[in-house]
């Protein structure tokens, strides 16, 4: 049996007087990609933070590896990655420098070819590991920040908005890595308006409506997500 890896209970955010996340209940298994659905407003990226503990929650129960958001944050920070939707790497190191870098940060030591290999994994060309993160595209940042994630052996990736901005060829290589990464045992949350790509990579979607799960997909035994009846409850909800 899969273990959970993310649980929210009946998580509720409110900020004044407007309730954001409203008895929000899904569970993600190990090994999972999940993908919460919604347009903008909706609470997703809330959701995501919740878990992050930068957004506090007022009712409920957030869990990331069976550990308590509220008791263990500093504990489920050290077990999980963060993908925001605009990478933030420094742009005058290069590739290897900002891994080195940030690897430091958290004491975690990985030697040269334990990079590499990771930058090989995530498909990133040998001859961008050298050049300054100010010359790299969108994909490249991504691709360095999942190897990053990869060489702290994170078994929770956390992601925002993973495919914006991003061109086609980058967006299929970038559901090949995150397929990849599922079939090995990671576990991935990803927060996303984009229909489509979360078809094609989720086991399972959460559609995300004025702060209520509204609507709940499964893939099952199919190798992804039918779009058109997504798209369909997406769409119902985005015109009103």
């Amino acid at each position: 049996m899969q273990k959970e890896a993310v649980v929210a209970s009946a998580l509720s955010v409110r900020f004044s007087k407007q309730t954001v996340l409203d008895n929000v209940d899904f569970t993600v298994k190990q090994g999972e990609v999940f993908a919460l659905l919604g347009g903008n407003g909706a609470g997703k990226s809330t959701a995501l933070k919740t878990f992050l503990g930068t957004v506090k929650k007022d009712s409920g129960e957030a869990k990331v590896l069976g550990m308590s958001v509220d008791k263990d944050i500093d504990s489920i920070r050290a077990k999980i990655a963060y993908l925001p939707e605009s990478v933030m790497l420094y742009g005058h190191l290069t590739g290897i420098e900002n891994i080195q870098y940030f690897l430091s940060l958290a004491n975690i030591n990985r030697s040269d070819n334990d990079i590499e290999q990771a930058l090989t994994r995530v498909a990133l060309q040998p001859n961008a590991w050298h050049r300054s993160m100010s010359n790299y595209s969108k994909g490249m940042r991504q691709k360095t920040a999942i190897a990053l994630a990869l060489l702290r052996e994170a078994p929770v990736l956390f992601l925002d908005e993973p495919t914006s901005g991003l061109d086609p060829n980058a967006i299929d290589e970038f559901n090949q890595l995150i397929t990849t990464l599922s079939n090995e045992g990671t576990t991935v949350f990803m927060v996303t308006h984009d229909v489509y790509g979360a078809c094609q990579i989720a086991h399972r979607i959460g559609l995300l409506d004025n702060g209520k799960i509204v609507g709940m997909f499964d893939r099952g035994e199919q190798s992804h997500i039918d779009t058109e009846i997504v798209h369909t409850a997406f769409s119902a909800r985005n015109k009103r």
